[in-house]
Order: structure tokens, then C-alpha cells, then sequence
């Protein structure tokens, strides 16, 4: 019932413990958001109460699940709504920054509990559950092909599905054109907010730039490097320290005919050489990511702003311009202050030369019962232009 020490990570567990013999099972362990392997494990089926389900795994037991696929959905979501009941409310008086950190906490809690409702793929992907869906491109376009069975969460596999279905669909980004479309890969943030594409669609572009030369970095699905090429740039290259964000922005770049003038390479923040243009859309939130596609959101101590200010100067042509997107809500949530930031554009050897500013139009702005609903509404994103000073 417990994971043996191994190079790959592993549950074991018995289908039948009440035999005199029970057959004892394993499977790799599989977590995207890097959680160790559940030291426990039992077999859970169509008879088990949302109840039992929730105090175990409460307790840290894994439920590998042999019943119905759309009845484990719902034992998911009778999990959930327990989480809810019993979770406590954020008090009144909390400071931003205590909100924030409280919020956090609840949403690791919340993953990890559901986190133990798990199921099996097989050694080609598939899920042998009744009524389940065929899952097997979506795994492979996520993990790669096939290397024997591993056991997974169903909310991972739900988050597989549905990044599936992204990507088959695409996200329409009206600044490139009308109907044109950036397709995500999974684990890839999603330019599902366009505030700060709309920035990049509507600056002023410095006069060395056009027909020039310019950086992207931290590319993502590539939709900014394909929006800079669209305003003029004759060369952009974007960088990513991810290998399913390159892939992606590679394959964007081709599905919109940009491949000869979009140039993706990475896992350096900077590539070699100057630019007309660096633009910089780095994580807004100074927080530890859980997950990759939170890469896109959280950045410990801010470690990808100040290395593209620092480097800013020694990459710029002269004449150039760096533009960096950022949201302020880490003010709001009290995670940094104004005053920091322009310290550290200073320290970097910069000055802002203009700025940019919009508000969000995401839902979660009008959300009232969201924790951190009084920093997403005052929450503004704005476009900095940077030069050397």
C-alpha cells in the first residue's frame, strides 16, 4: 500500500484486499504540479460515499478509481462542494497580502485533496473505465507517446482534456486579424486575457524598430511575437525556458505563416545579440508557481522581471526600446510596492520614457465573492517603455 523507494515515482496497491491472496499492483506516478506519490492507496468504485471519499483523502489515501468515468466527475464534485463547507472564511480585516496568502492556501488544500481521486492510463494512453472518453491523443499531445501505464488525479486528466480542447479550437486574438486564432498547448498559459495584447497592438513603436529587429521573451503560445511581426518587425526572436512552450510557439508561428521571420529558441532568457525591440510580459505575482501553466502567473521573488531589466541595456541597439507589460495587482495583494519596482528599473540603468495603462475585463473583476475581489478590481495593467538612461 506504500511507494517503494525507486527512481520513478510509484503507487502500489491490492484490487481485492478481502481475498486470502489479494494481488498486489503498481503504476508510475504521474503529477504535473510535482506531488509525491500517496503512500496509500485503495480501489474506489461507484459504491463509494463522497463521504469516505473525503476523509480519506482528507487523510492523505489515494482512491484509485474502477468505477463509472462520469460518476467519478461527480464524486469530485461532491468532494468539492465539501471543501467548501468546511473551509473558513477569509476575515474581514485581513490585509491584502494575508488575503492572498490565506486564498493560497486554500487552493493547495483544495488540490491536494482532490488531488487523491486517481485513475489509471494504460500503456497507450487509454482510459478502461466505463463510459470514459477516448483520451489517448490528448495524453500523448501533453506527456509524448506512450511508455507503459501510469496512474494520474482526475483533475489532471480533466486539465488534459480541456487544454485538448483548447488547442483543437483555439483562442480567437482579435489584434491579429479577425477570426485568426493562437492554439495552446497544454501547459502553456493561454492568452485567454487580451489587456495586454491590446498594449502591444496599440504602442507607439520607436522609429529604429520598424523593419527591425526585436526580442519577445517569455514567448508562451508565441502570440506576441506573432502580433510584433504583424506591426512591422522584420526578425523577432522569442525565447522560453519551457520545451512546451517552444513547441507551441514554433507550431503557431507556422500555422500563421510567420515561421521565417518568428525565430523561438530558448532556455536562456535573452538570446545572443541586440534588439530594436525587447518586449517582457513576465509573471505578475512574486509567488511560487504549483504547476507549470502557473509559470505564466507566479514567479518567485520576481526572478524574470529584474533579470530582463538588468539585461535590458546590454541588448538594446541604440535607439532602441524595452517594453514591459505588467500588471500591478501584486500592489494591490501588498506582494510589492510602486516604489520597489521603479527602484529596480533605476537600479537596472533604465528610465521610463512612457507608459501605457489599462484595466481588465476578465469576469473575475465583477466577481464579488472572490477573496481577492477589491485588488482584481482596482487591478491595472500597463506597458512601460524602457530606455537606457
Amino acid at each position: 500500500m506504500s511507494t517503494t523507494p525507486t527512481t520513478t515515482p510509484t503507487i502500489h496497491w491490492s484490487e481485492d484486499r478481502s481475498a486470502p491472496a489479494a494481488h498486489s499492483h503498481s503504476a508510475r506516478w504521474h503529477s504535473e504540479s510535482a506531488a509525491p506519490p500517496p503512500r496509500r492507496v485503495v480501489v474506489a468504485d461507484d459504491r463509494t460515499k463522497a463521504a469516505t471519499a473525503y476523509q480519506l483523502a482528507c487523510e492523505g489515501t489515494a482512491l484509485l478509481w474502477r468505477g463509472d468515468f462520469h460518476n467519478a466527475r461527480r464524486l469530485l464534485q461532491a468532494m468539492s462542494r465539501r471543501i467548501d463547507r468546511k473551509s473558513s472564511p477569509i476575515r474581514p480585516d485581513a490585509t491584502p497580502a494575508e488575503s492572498f496568502r490565506l486564498h493560497r492556501r486554500a487552493r493547495g488544500h483544495r488540490a491536494r485533496v482532490l488531488g487523491k481521486l486517481v485513475v489509471l492510463l494504460e500503456d497507450d494512453h487509454s482510459l478502461s473505465l466505463r463510459r470514459a472518453p477516448d483520451v489517448r491523443r490528448a495524453f500523448t499531445e501533453a506527456y509524448g507517446p506512450p511508455r507503459g501505464d501510469r496512474a494520474v488525479s482526475l483533475t489532471e486528466l480533466l486539465g488534459v482534456i480541456g487544454a485538448h480542447q483548447w488547442r483543437e479550437k483555439g483562442v480567437e486574438v482579435p489584434a491579429l486579424g479577425d477570426g485568426v486564432r493562437i492554439h495552446p498547448h497544454y501547459g502553456v498559459f493561454s492568452p485567454v486575457r487580451d489587456e495586454y495584447i491590446d498594449l502591444v497592438a496599440r504602442a507607439p513603436l520607436p522609429p529604429a524598430a520598424r523593419g527591425g529587429q526585436a526580442f519577445d521573451l517569455g514567448t508562451g503560445t508565441g502570440v506576441l511575437a506573432a502580433l510584433l511581426v504583424r506591426r512591422g518587425l522584420a526578425h523577432v526572436v522569442a525565447t522560453d525556458i519551457g520545451p512546451r512552450a517552444l513547441e507551441c510557439a514554433r507550431e503557431n508561428a507556422d500555422r500563421l505563416g510567420l515561421a521565417d521571420r518568428v525565430e523561438v529558441t530558448g532556455p536562456a532568457l535573452y538570446p545572443d545579440g541586440r534588439a530594436d525591440l525587447v518586449v517582457c510580459n513576465p509573471p505578475w505575482l512574486p509567488a511560487r508557481p504549483t504547476s507549470s501553466v502557473e509559470q505564466g502567473v507566479y514567479d518567485p521573488d520576481g526572478t524574470m522581471l529584474h533579470g530582463f531589466l538588468h539585461g535590458l541595456a546590454d541588448h538594446l541597439r541604440p535607439g532602441g526600446e524595452g517594453w514591459l507589460v505588467l500588471s500591478d495587482l501584486a500592489e494591490h495583494l501588498g506582494l510589492r510596492t510602486r516604489a520597489e519596482l521603479l527602484t529596480a528599473i533605476g537600479s537596472a540603468g533604465l528610465r521610463v520614457t512612457g507608459r501605457l495603462d489599462t484595466s481588465p475585463r476578465h469576469p473575475r473583476t465583477r466577481d464579488t465573492t472572490d477573496p481577492l475581489h477589491r485588488a482584481r478590481a482596482a487591478e491595472v495593467t500597463s506597458l512601460w517603455r524602457l530606455t537606457p538612461d
